[in-house]
């Protein structure tokens, strides 16, 4: 060792015992490279720690895993160096120290050196960037795409520096948003956050740590996937139609790291991610998640029998009176995630079985996907094979028999649980951890006591009913009293439904969520009724009609609410004298000659003069030759056509007020309001269930009186079924043609877009029927014109009916005075 290495050596020892001692350990490994290395080494390392201790240590510390993953010095400490050019990059050399070796063995020298020279840039620019930088793990840095991937996270971040926002801010949202919307969606995440930032300092840092409303919603829209939001209506009707169940559809707990998308539920709602790898494993996950909810995993006498076998005789609850799951698995210790896999093996397997029991060819459906998705890695692999075999000794009848009274109709999740306390024990099963756990599930599939549930009741009748009181998971509050809804004579679908349970789905008013309906076997709603009036409805994918395809049938309501009519005319009572005051002014006042009258106030001269010539020139002319004088009436008349879809049962936000309240005084008021005008009217319902029965129901026709039996139908009005508005636009439009009236309004009063059973999850499919509906109304000289309910109705109204014949509603409370209001200002404009 030369004289100048140990004066060095002892310098360093002289101002800090620990540096001396740290560089004497990390020696060895420098010295071998010769004695000019090993000189210019200990200097770097003396700068460094006179620089900072921190750094110093750091340097010290990391040299022999360094030396060994480099090979060598180079180019390490020449980029150690760099840290010596601005004051304070401290934090920075730390965290370059201890993560350079790993970088040169994951990513070679071209990605060492490239994740050296990204944050060396920073240097200069901003300290506190490269601290950020260089703490920030690699891994995450780089991510899955390596190279490209860390180029694509920087270099937005080049320009966002003119604008002064630092990587701090930036580096972990973007590393987040690359890892959800790839390479590409960091650009334009940058792009956009960029404005924001223009726009406002606060406002941009929270969009670029993700903690804005505006920032997450642009994720959601870049999102790549099977995206749920237009097809939660679908699934929801597909579930109810094979299981009978009728649950609201909640927004589920998006992760903004991303990984495994499940459809969860607490035993009263189903909680639905914003996108699920692809449709098939989407439909796999509501099926089988309400399928839990269906065969009773979380019924509430099963779940007291279930933590019986243990020894609790109440199962515990949350503070929502929800029950917790933890005491069912505390008892395996650090071997509970390993159990709770394995009970929801069993657990699964016997709803599995259940359902392919009511449809067949669910098993092989989940084999297949499964088998189409690579396997996991590591301990969640042995699990997902582990589900695969089940499934496919149960397909093959070669369950054992522990597992294969599974499968028989009568076992319970306690059965389930007593199979999991069997398997566990036999088992070569690894343990897993819960970071690993989420990938252990097959597709479509979900871990099934994580969530804390509502206990449910036992069903009495085919529609699963919430539990609302009782010991068990009583919610604390007073369910509202349930309304019948009304039902129409003859073979009419919504007869059989049972009284209302119907919250509306999917978080918003205006989808026509059908009634709870048990419909078993493959077949169900494919034959309708017969008879009816065919119509045709428009196929944009075909660009052609499909003839006689959608079948009406008009059906009396047959419940009536007198009492109801009479306090919804009380409660308006004000409303109502102000309207027909306000209604004096739209009454005529113009007087228009008649002609040719036999008796009048004046003689019509011309008639006059006729009537003489004629008599002259000896024929038999008739005597009408007087004018009468009375006030111009405008020939309008109007069908209002109102959607009593299920969605009109359901609150409109947090009001607390439903839909079907405020509508009917809105008609109750409208038809009022008609009366004293004086206009020819009639007051119409529909609903759907399938193209070949969509059901009209008269409340009251143009040569009917608006009398007490119209006023009591529209106080027992209800929900039902579903909204295929095109055709009941088509048959109005007939019934209008009936009316003497030159000028005909077709006044549509609606809480959502058109839908319907079979319209295949394709939103835009009956909305270009109702479009179509809408144009071939107008060619016969009809007016059609849209009120709607719902918030988001801007984004189809205009397509369906054009600008200007459309309204949005922002507020459901004022229905009932603006729907005379609007339709007086459509009939001045009709004059």
């Amino acid at each position: 060792m030369s004289a100048a290495t140990e004066d060095i050596l002892d310098h360093l020892a002289a101002v800090s015992f620990v540096a001396g001692r740290d560089a004497r350990m990390a020696l060895p490994a420098v010295t071998v490279l010769g004695e000019a290395v090993t000189l210019h080494y200990l200097e770097t390392g003396r700068d460094l720690f006179f620089y900072d201790r921190e750094a110093g240590k750091a340097f010290f510390h990391a040299t022999a895993d360094l030396v060994k993953a480099f090979g060598g010095l180079d180019p390490w400490l020449d980029q150690a160096r760099q840290f010596l050019r601005q004051r304070g990059t401290f934090r920075a050399a730390v965290g370059f120290f201890a993560q350079a070796s790993a970088v040169r063995r994951g990513w070679g020298a071209e990605g060492e050196a490239l994740w050296f020279a990204l944050g060396a840039a920073w240097i200069d620019r901003h300290v506190d960037s490269a601290a950020s930088y260089f703490q920030m793990p690699a891994a995450i840095l780089f991510g899955d795409a390596g190279v490209e991937g860390l180029r694509a996270l920087l270099t937005p971040a080049d320009s966002l520096a003119n604008g002064r926002l630092g990587l701090g801010t930036y580096l972990d949202g973007a590393t987040k948003v690359r890892g959800i919307c790839g390479l590409a969606g960091v650009a334009e995440w940058a792009r956009r956050g960029g404005d924001v930032l223009a726009a406002g300092r606060v406002r941009g840092e929270a969009w670029f740590r993700l903690e804005s409303d505006e920032s997450r919603s642009f994720l959601l829209e870049v999102l790549p996937g099977f995206r749920m939001g237009t097809h939660k209506r679908l699934f929801g009707l597909l579930l109810q139609a094979w299981t009978g169940l009728h649950l609201p559809l909640e927004e589920g707990e998006w992760s903004l790291e991303g990984g495994r998308a499940f459809v969860e539920t607490d035993g009263r709602s189903l909680f639905v991610p914003a996108v699920m790898p692809d449709r098939e494993e989407a439909l796999l996950a509501f099926y089988h998640t309400g399928a839990h909810l269906a065969f009773d995993s979380y019924e509430q006498d099963a779940i007291h029998a279930l933590f019986a076998e243990i020894g609790v005789q109440h199962p515990p609850l949350d503070p929502d009176q929800r029950i917790t799951w933890r005491p069912l698995f505390a008892q395996f210790g650090d071997d509970m995630i390993r159990f709770q896999l394995i009970f929801d093996l069993c657990e699964d397997l016997r709803v599995d079985s259940a359902l392919e029991r009511e449809m067949p060819g669910y098993l092989a459906r989940v084999l297949r996907i499964s088998h189409q998705r690579s396997r996991p890695e590591g301990a969640a692999g042995c699990y997902y094979q582990a589900a695969m075999n089940m499934l496919e000794d149960a397909m093959a009848g070669r369950l054992p028999g522990d597992l294969a009274v599974l499968m028989t109709a009568q076992t319970g999740i306690v059965d389930a649980f007593r199979a999991a306390l069997t398997l566990y024990a036999a088992t070569d099963l690894p343990p897993i951890s819960l970071s690993e756990r989420a990938r252990a599930y097959l597709p479509g599939h979900s871990p099934n006591a994580a969530r804390p549930v509502y206990p449910r009741q036992k069903r009495d009748t085919d529609v699963p009913e919430m539990d609302g009181g009782g010991e068990l998971g009583a919610a604390g509050h007073e369910e509202k009293p349930r309304e019948v809804p009304q039902q129409a004579e003859g073979n009419d679908p919504d007869m059989e439904i049972s009284p209302e349970d119907i919250q509306g789905t999917g978080g918003r008013v205006g989808v026509g969520i059908p009634m709870p309906a048990k419909v078993m076997g493959s077949g169900r709603g494919v034959q309708g009724l017969k008879g009816g009036w065919p119509y045709r409805e428009w196929d944009y994918r075909q660009q052609s009609y499909k003839e006689n395809w959608a079948r009406v049938h008009e059906r009396p309501l047959r419940e009536r609410d007198e009492t109801k009519a009479i306090a919804i005319a009380a409660e308006y009572d004000g409303t109502l004298r102000r309207l027909k005051w306000a209604l004096q002014a739209q009454k005529p006042t113009r007087m228009a000659p008649r002609r040719r009258q036999y008796e009048g106030d004046e003689p019509d001269l011309e008639a006059a003069v006729q009537f003489v010539v004629e008599r002259r020139a000896g024929r038999s002319p008739k005597a009408g030759i007087y004018l009468q004088r009375r006030p111009q009436q405008r020939d309008t008349s109007v069908l209002l056509l109102a959607d009593l879809s299920t969605s009109i049962m359901a609150e409109a936000g947090d009001s607390g007020v439903r839909v079907v309240d405020r509508l009917r005084a809105a008609m109750l008021l409208f038809g009022e309001a008609l009366m004293e005008v004086g206009d020819p009217f009639a007051l119409y319902g529909f609903a759907s269930k399938y193209h070949d029965e969509v059901l009209l129901y008269p409340i009251k026709r143009f040569t009917d009186k608006f009398d007490a039996r119209a006023r009591a139908l529209l106080g027992g009005l209800s929900g039902r079924l579903a909204t295929r508005m095109g055709a009941a636009i088509r048959h109005s439009s007939r019934l209008m043609l009936r009316s003497p009236a030159q000028r005909r309004l077709l006044l549509i009063l609606s809480d959502g877009r058109p839908a319907d059973y079979d319209d295949g999850g394709d939103s835009r499919y009956l909305q270009e029927d109702t479009r179509m509906a809408v144009k071939e109304a107008q060619d016969l000289g009809i007016h059609a014109f849209c009120i709607s309910l719902d918030p988001r109705g801007g984004e189809y109204l205009p397509l369906v009916f054009g600008s200007g014949h459309y309204l949005v509603l922002p507020h459901i409370d004022s229905l009932p005075t603006r729907l005379p209001e609007i339709y007086l200002r459509l009939r001045g404009h009709s004059a």
